[in-house]
C-alpha cells in the first residue's frame, strides 16, 4: 500500500508521497514513488505511482526508454506538445502494461493493476495534474476536484477537504499535507516515512524544489506533535455529553 497527494493551487502544483511498499507483513522495503524530468527553461514534469510495484516501475523504465529513441512511435514525453498529451503517452503506457501481463492468467489483470498521479507545466500552457486509471483513462483537476489521492486514501482525506484553499500558500499546502500524511501513518501500517516532497511554482521551469522527510526529521515532527495537541485542545472544548 502507499499513499499519494496531488494537488493544485493557484500558485503551481504540490506533489507528496511515501516510501513504503509491501508483499505482507513479512516482506517490508522502500521504494521511491515519486519521478520528475525536467527541462530547464521548457517543462517540468512529476509523476507518483500506488499499485503494483513492478507495474509501475515497469511504467517509468518504458518511458525512460523512449527517450532515449527518437524513431519511436509513441511520442516521448519530453516532447509532447502539451500535459493533456504527456497524460496520453502515460496511460497508454500503464495500460499496455497491465493488459501484457494480465492477460497471463484467470484475473491476473487486478493483480497488475497501479494508479498514477501525473501533473507539470509545458512552457506556454497552464500548470495541469491528471489521475490515470489502470485501464489508461484519465481525469484531469478543476475547481471541483483540486487534489487528486492514490493509495490509502480515506484516513488522510478529511484535512484536505476541511483546510484546502486555491490560494493558499506552498507552505501552508506543505502544512496540511503533512498533516494528512500524519493521519494516514497514524490510522494504516501500509503507510510510512520516509516522505519525498515536490513543488512545481507556476512558470518557473528553472527551480527544482523538492524535500525528503526521514523519519525524526524536526519540522515533521513538529507538526505531528502540534497536531495532536491542537486535536485534544479542541477536543477539551467541545459541549459535554450528559445521559
Amino acid at each position: 500500500m502507499t499513499y499519494c497527494v496531488g494537488m493544485r493551487l493557484n500558485k503551481g502544483l504540490v506533489f507528496m508521497s511515501d516510501t513504503r511498499t509491501n508483499a505482507g507483513v513479512d516482506d517490508i522495503s522502500q521504494v521511491r514513488k515519486m519521478r520528475s524530468w525536467h527541462v530547464p527553461g521548457e517543462r517540468v514534469i512529476t509523476l507518483m505511482s500506488a499499485g503494483n510495484l513492478a507495474t509501475t516501475q515497469g511504467v517509468v523504465s518504458l518511458l525512460d526508454e523512449r527517450l532515449k529513441a527518437p524513431g519511436d512511435r509513441h511520442p516521448p514525453i519530453l516532447t509532447a506538445a502539451s500535459m493533456f498529451e504527456v497524460a496520453t503517452i502515460i496511460g497508454e503506457t500503464l495500460r499496455g502494461i497491465v493488459m501484457r501481463y494480465g492477460a497471463e492468467g484467470q484475473n491476473a489483470e487486478s493483480i497488475f493493476r497501479a494508479s498514477l498521479i501525473v501533473g507539470g507545466q509545458i512552457r506556454g500552457g497552464e500548470p495541469r495534474l491528471f489521475l490515470i486509471y489502470p485501464e489508461g483513462n484519465f481525469i484531469e483537476s478543476g475547481e471541483d476536484n483540486p487534489f487528486f489521492q492514490i493509495g490509502e486514501t480515506k484516513y488522510g482525506r478529511p484535512m484536505i477537504v476541511r483546510s484546502y484553499h486555491p490560494a493558499m500558500a506552498f507552505e501552508d499546502a506543505v502544512k496540511l499535507l503533512c498533516v494528512s500524511f500524519d493521519s494516514t501513518i497514524r490510522a494504516n501500517a501500509g503507510v510510512d516515512l520516509p516522505i519525498d516532497l515536490k513543488v512545481h511554482a507556476r512558470d518557473d521551469f528553472t527551480t527544482v524544489r523538492e524535500r525528503r522527510f526521514e523519519r525524526g526529521d524536526p519540522y515533521y515532527q513538529s507538526v505531528s506533535d502540534g497536531w495532536a495537541a491542537a486535536l485534544g485542545r479542541a477536543l477539551d472544548t467541545l459541549p459535554d455529553f450528559h445521559f
